[in-house]
């Protein structure tokens, strides 16, 4: 079977049906039309959702290389591929949202227990550099036990005071993703903390 082929002004002129087929014969031209072409649409969508420029990107960038990988799967009896890419969009959004909460409730669950359970012993009027100091002590402690991406990331964020787009360029790495290490690194520190619970 002979693949078709989009290039030059053909790309430009073709219709997004035609595209998508290109995109399973992995042509790169017709992913970079297609993109430009519902660029803006898919990522107003995105920012209803999210209310972040910076996600927003990420997420738009999430659902080009997704619509690369599963072109093939594209029907058209499911509707247009306008459809298909909102229909994607709009579920990258919503589940960057959900990780987003689910990160901000691991993070406070974190810092709310932490001062409480330090080494298993309460501390309600220890002077505030020693506490500091345990509780960095403390934290080195399981950083060491995390992937070290993970580690790197809390460390720039809780010893450093960087913001997730600092930690970002730091690292070199997607903000997007950057996130999701910080909230899988809080989830697993927030379980390391449990067990000081019991010996209060």
């Amino acid at each position: 079977m002979i693949k078709p082929r989009l290039n030059g002004a053909a790309v430009g002129q073709a219709c997004d049906e035609s595209l998508i087929a290109g995109i399973t014969h992995r042509q790169e031209q017709a992913l970079a039309e297609l993109f430009v072409r519902h660029r803006q649409r898919l990522k107003s969508l995105i920012g209803t959702v999210l209310h972040d420029e910076g996600e927003a990107d990420d997420v738009l960038q999430e659902i080009m290389i997704q619509i690369w990988q599963s072109a093939v799967r594209y029907s058209p009896k499911a509707g247009k591929p306008l459809s298909w890419l909102v229909t994607i969009a709009r579920r990258r959004a919503v589940d960057r949202l959900r990780r987003r909460q689910a990160y901000c409730r691991a993070k406070e669950r974190f810092e709310k227990q932490l001062p409480q359970h330090l080494n298993g012993v309460h501390y309600p009027c220890v002077d505030q550099e020693v506490t500091q100091t345990d509780l960095r002590r403390f934290l080195e402690e399981k950083l060491q036990l995390l992937p070290p991406f993970q580690g790197e990331a809390i460390r720039l964020s809780f010893f450093y005071g960087l913001s997730h787009c600092e930690i970002a360029a730091a690292m070199r790495t997607p903000l997007g993703t950057v996130k999701t290490r910080l909230e899988l690194g809080l989830q697993k520190l927030t379980q390391a903390l449990r067990p000081l619970r019991r010996k209060i």
